[in-house]
């Protein structure tokens, strides 16, 4: 089992990607291709940073994968804006994406932010066996 599979944020990720990918099918129902595929893409970006980012050798790299992968939420989210007023999206389709983006964007800011917390307690612990 890969480190990644047993994270939190990657399972929540992958469950909001399907949601997107879901989308992307009504999209291709409607000739929308393009669209569709810039769903897939970016719904694919927020697992797969993720993923990618945990077999990273420190944790400041990995930070740099979770910081894209939530930047990617934003991207969802903005399309997800764009598709309501233009009508492609129901209401109730938007607001639940959108709510499940802010969760998991959420999510990857606190792992994040206990990542780095951990890191500069180690780095302190190092610090002052030196002294």
């Amino acid at each position: 089992m890969f480190r990644f599979e047993n994270l939190k944020i990657w399972q929540r990720a992958v469950e909001v990607a399907r949601k997107l990918f879901r989308l992307a099918e009504s999209l291709e129902e409607r000739k929308l291709f393009k669209f569709a595929e810039q769903v897939r893409s970016a719904g694919l970006s927020m697992p797969n940073n993720i993923a990618e980012g945990s077999g990273s050798t420190s944790d400041r790299e990995f930070m740099q994968f979770l910081n894209i992968a939530r930047r990617s939420t934003f991207e969802n989210a903005s399309m997800i804006l764009v598709f309501a007023k233009d009508g492609l999206i129901l209401e109730k389709d938007k607001e639940e994406i959108l709510k499940d983006l802010d969760e998991l964007c959420r999510m990857i800011t606190a792992f994040s932010r206990t990542l780095e917390s951990q890191r500069i307690g180690a780095k302190n612990r190092v610090q002052r066996r030196k002294k």
